[in-house]
């Protein structure tokens, strides 16, 4: 069967052949997972049993349901960051594939902050756009003078993913006032992708929505990371009212709408005290961003989101996780993130036993490559 030329953009063979590599492993240290270790909360369940025992099991309105709907959009009013409008996504990956569609033209241009999310790369070449990266190495902040150098006349929108994956960064007001500016200045749409939000361990991670031109600024988010829906696709996106109609108009003959039962239970989820959480997981940033340093490790701390982003110390990110596989600690290599190869990536949704036996592997591996 001949496949279609798009197919051609997904390039998925770097971290299929690591995790090839891992298959014939009996008890890996696994810190490559990019999801909560914990399950959905309870409420959460009994909120979608409920649901599903009422009959609310059919399709919704295309952008979702209209109390849910509002309830997001108070949700933003109480930050002080009020929105235009709302819709219901299966998940923030269906909002960003729904939000390239509705917004990008063949040879357009996307400015993405590197290293980034790997569907920001990805799902704009199937449009036949173009992403242009922007770098923020070696401690992973936005800075003026790399937009600057990054940007062309073709860029048509800057994505700005805070808490990030896979670094863990979390911009400041002082970065997000000045990418707000430099948008405003080049007429650059803004998307803001704000999945991880609740997890922001220094205080609360500030939102682009606040500081940019509401006619141009797209957030994202959803329950996916927060109370462990991952499964379940419920993401919403909101911005402006003719931005938010065409997504729905594309929707409607794509994913059709949210599905239902998740969109019930997540009155309950938007409820869920996550505080925590939180404390937890920050108590693990604490520990394997502190556990990386001692053992010599070139490595920024992250803020926020549930990974950590360290230097390679051979400099190859790739012949790093090559190795620390065969040691049974997998770890994903950072050029699947980014345009270099130098990092890898962790994922510290784990226990802290697990956390423990990793940075023991870590610490061999540093003595193995010390000097090399």
């Amino acid at each position: 069967m001949k496949l279609a030329q798009r197919r051609q953009q997904i390039d998925s063979s770097g971290i299929r052949k690591i995790f090839d590599l891992a298959s014939k492993l009996k008890n890996p240290c696994n810190l490559s997972i990019g999801l909560p270790d914990y399950d959905v909360p309870e409420v959460v369940k009994e909120s979608a049993i409920e649901a599903i025992r009422k009959g609310q099991n059919r399709y919704t309105l295309t952008a979702g349901l209209p109390a849910l709907r509002e309830r997001i959009k108070q949700l933003y009013a109480d930050r002080g960051q009020p929105v235009e409008d709302v819709m219901i996504a299966s998940g923030t990956s269906g909002a960003l594939f729904l939000a390239f569609l509705a917004l990008l033209d063949p040879g357009d241009q996307v400015m993405l902050p590197d290293p980034y999310f790997v569907m920001y790369k990805a799902l704009p070449r199937f449009i036949g756009a173009e992403p242009v990266f922007v770098d923020t190495y070696p401690d992973f902040r936005l800075r003026r003078e790399a937009l600057e150098a990054a940007w062309t006349p073709r860029c048509k929108m800057l994505i700005v993913n805070s808490p990030n994956n896979p670094s863990g960064a979390v911009a400041s007001e002082e970065e997000l006032r000045m990418v707000a500016q430099f948008a405003d200045e080049k007429g650059l749409v803004v998307l803001s992708d704000e999945i991880y939000e609740d997890f922001s361990y220094d205080g609360a991670a500030p939102s682009l929505g606040r500081f940019s031109d509401p006619a141009r600024t797209i957030v994202i988010s959803g329950l996916s990371k927060n109370v462990a829906m991952t499964g379940w696709r419920l993401g919403w996106v909101t911005g402006p009212k003719d931005f938010i109609l065409a997504l729905s108009d594309i929707q409607q003959y794509s994913f059709v709408c949210a599905p239902s039962v998740a969109q019930a239970a997540s009155f309950a989820a938007l409820d869920y005290d996550m505080s925590a959480v939180r404390a937890d997981y920050g108590a693990r940033r604490d520990t394997i961003y502190n556990g990386l340093r001692d053992l010599g490790y070139s490595v920024a701390r992250p803020g926020g989101a549930f990974y950590i982003f360290p230097e390679a110390p051979n400099g190859d990110g790739e012949a790093f996780v090559r190795r620390a596989i065969e040691k049974e600690l997998l770890i994903v290599p950072g050029k699947v993130f980014s345009e270099r190869n130098t990092h890898f990536r962790i994922s510290f949704a784990s226990s802290q036993e697990q956390l423990r036996r990793g940075l023991d592997i870590l610490g061999e591996l540093k003595r193995e490559f010390a000097g090399g």
